[in-house]
Order: C-alpha cells, then sequence, then structure tokens
C-alpha cells in the first residue's frame, strides 16, 4: 500500500499500488458519527449519506449502517471498464 495526502489535510489516505479496482464516486459515502458513538466498542450511530445521489439515513447500529450501503449499492449501475488505447 502507499500512502498519499489528503485533500486539504495531512492524514495518509492508503492507496493500493497495484490498483486491480479503481474507486469510484458512484460507491462513495460519507458517514458522519454522533459524539458519543464508541466505533472500538461497537456502539456506533449517526447519518450516512451516498455521494452522488444525495440518499441518506440515520443509523443507531453498525447492521444499520452497513444494510442501506448495501441497499445503495445493489441499485448503482455496474460501471463499463475503459479500454486501454494501443498505438495510434
Amino acid at each position: 500500500m502507499q500512502a498519499t495526502r489528503a485533500l486539504g489535510g495531512s492524514y495518509p489516505v492508503p492507496q493500493d499500488a497495484e490498483g486491480p479496482a479503481p474507486l469510484s464516486v458512484h460507491h462513495a459515502f460519507v458517514v458522519h458519527f454522533r459524539v458519543n458513538s464508541d466505533v472500538a466498542q461497537g456502539r456506533m450511530a449517526g447519518r450516512v449519506e451516498h455521494v452522488v445521489s444525495g440518499q441518506a439515513a440515520h443509523f443507531s447500529s453498525l447492521e444499520e449502517l452497513l444494510a442501506f450501503m448495501a441497499r445503495v449499492l445493489a441499485t448503482v449501475p455496474a460501471q463499463p471498464r475503459k479500454r486501454s488505447r494501443r498505438g495510434g
């Protein structure tokens, strides 16, 4: 894994050096945890939003968070793979 600088910040963002599966904005979510969440203890609540569609939901457990993400991702059409151009 390779680390890159986060946009506007100094925290490293892991990047797969081989890149077998590209990251897609269609699979991106923003997760906002409530201040009393304790992820290490499995206690979490907050709001999740799908970046492209704007669909959002409140959650009070990891199961609810993952269920929302699964529902949204099930509606995202498969992205066609880009072909590399050769010669020219």
